[in-house]
């Protein structure tokens, strides 16, 4: 059976689910709930202490954007950090930190940028025993308005600068939440790397407003007739997250700083893309608010089942596996020839491939034969551009296939890369004048 433990920086959890810094871990009871349904670890939600009171709106926090079948794609939320008393999270978090010892149990800070509002909330936090510390440098929206979250985490020197007072007055392990509301997200990793972080986690919320209400003409969720930007998470998100988390395991600068995985995570499958990337561990956030705690048993089964087949038997028999594997675009071989495949036993005649190609691509599917509806890859006009393979609502139907060495394995005969020459296709009214 597969060893899900997971090690991040010391912090050591049953398995490498997390969850992350939210309103799913803002006080005991939810806890409590999520370590009886099989969760390795929680990320307390963020706590703040100097500067103006927490206060939450009293309507809607959520906003989502659904799919044809309600099933949700992307989540916003405008919710601030935690506004309940500071102390009663202290008290909260050592409590169930003493209860349950095998769990991961870190906590999320955000105080204004100066040292002594660091240096004061660190000392009370410690006595907690609690495992680690996460500071949020991303939240978009609310406090990142007041020089914090976000406002801190798109400025590599500040968070240097906190992070350094953070390792200087903290004997805990100290994550940084990185915000991908920024141009290069190498910058402020290397800059966390600088300050002494033991490990960055990412991503926090994207900004985004979900979407207007046409008859109101305000933004969604509203509040009284106005509505505020929000922090977008969910599915929809997650290759931004593989994207972000592939450039940070890959720069020479911060090449083997230790990540923890957030943004998107709701099967096992993408815990498992995550740790491929290097992750240690992964947090979830939307897929526990949608489904409940339970879905980590899922989670749980299906990677260990995944990993027996694949023969892995600890996460670090694959962490990282993908990473040498992401090049730069002008690296890739230009040589290397695909061409679509369409199964006509699997074809229900549709025609979405031949639309899509047709129209927005490079001509390269015919629709009829000896004069009867059939659709068939023009080899000569395919660029492998693999559009007709994700139109096509009939798993597998249309794939690609390699052709080793650039010969059809139909006709033994060779084939040319095709580059997209527009001056080739035969219909296009600019062929004849662009030959001359």
């Amino acid at each position: 059976m597969a060893d899900l433990r997971a090690n991040l920086v010391g912090i050591k959890s049953p398995n490498p689910f997390w969850l992350a810094s939210a309103p799913p871990t803002d006080k005991e009871y939810n806890v409590v709930r999520a370590f009886k349904a099989g969760w390795g670890g929680v990320v307390w939600k963020t706590l703040g202490e100097a500067g103006p009171p927490i206060v939450n709106v009293n309507g809607p926090r959520y906003g989502a954007i659904h799919g044809a079948d309600r099933r949700l794609l992307g989540f916003t939320n405008i919710e601030l950090i935690t506004d309940r008393d500071l102390e009663i999270n202290l008290q909260e978090i050592k409590k169930v930190k003493r209860e349950w010892p095998d769990r991961a149990m870190v906590v999320s800070l955000m105080v204004p940028c100066n040292e002594d509002a660091w240096k004061n909330i660190l000392k009370r936090v410690e006595e907690t025993d609690c495992d680690g510390i996460e500071l949020n440098f991303g939240c978009p929206h609310g406090m990142s308005e007041r020089g914090m979250g976000a406002a801190v985490g798109q400025v590599p020197e500040y968070i240097e600068m906190v992070v350094r007072w953070c390792k200087q007055h903290s004997r805990m392990p100290v994550i940084v939440k990185l915000t991908p509301n920024v141009t290069d997200i190498r910058q402020p990793a290397r800059a966390a790397k600088r300050g002494g972080a033991d490990a960055v986690s990412l991503i926090n919320t994207v900004n985004s407003i979900i979407g207007i209400d046409l008859d109101t003409f305000t933004p969604k969720p509203t509040i009284d007739g106005k509505g505020s930007h929000g922090g977008y998470c969910g599915p929809a998100v997650k290759p931004i997250v593989l994207n972000m988390i592939a450039e940070i395991a890959r720069d020479p600068e911060t090449r083997g700083l230790p990540i923890s995985g957030i943004g998107g995570v709701t099967t096992w499958r993408d815990a498992a893309e995550f740790i491929s990337l290097s992750c240690g561990t992964v947090q979830v956030c939307t897929a526990a608010m949608t489904y409940g705690f339970r879905i980590v048993e899922e989670m749980k089964t299906g990677l260990a089942r995944w990993m027996d087949e694949k023969g892995y038997r600890t996460l670090d028999d694959f962490r990282g596996r993908t990473v040498p594997n992401v090049t730069d675009w002008q690296y890739l071989n230009l040589n290397y020839i695909t061409k679509a495949r369409i199964d006509q036993d699997l074809c229900i005649k549709c025609g979405r491939c031949y639309a899509a190609c047709e129209d927005t691509s490079h001509q390269a599917i015919m629709q009829e034969k000896d004069g009867k509806r059939h659709f068939e890859v023009i080899d000569s006009e395919c660029v492998a551009c693999n559009l007709c393979v994700e139109v096509c609502p009939v798993e597998k139907c249309i794939t690609m296939v390699h052709m080793t060495d650039g010969i059809d394995p139909r006709t033994g005969k060779p084939i040319e890369p095709n580059y997209g020459n527009w001056t080739t296709h035969p219909n296009n009214p600019m062929r004849l004048k662009a030959a001359e």
